[in-house]
């Protein structure tokens, strides 16, 4: 159990600095917003997380 914990924490982190890269510290804030969104079960809050990342993605694309 605690190397699927490790090894899925490693991937939240690599994931993190994949959007950190590509979108810069708005795409952490986004990431963040959204995250805390769902934990809190949010949907306003993880909405608007998403919207933000969309808004990102649609930018750059």
């Amino acid at each position: 159990m605690p190397v699927l914990a490790i090894l899925i924490a490693a991937l939240a982190i690599g994931f993190e600095q994949l959007i950190q890269w590509k979108y810069g510290p708005m795409g952490i804030i986004a990431f963040v917003v959204l995250s805390i969104g769902l934990k809190a079960k949010n949907t306003t809050i993880s909405g608007i997380g998403a919207a933000i990342l969309v808004l990102l993605l649609a930018q750059s694309g």
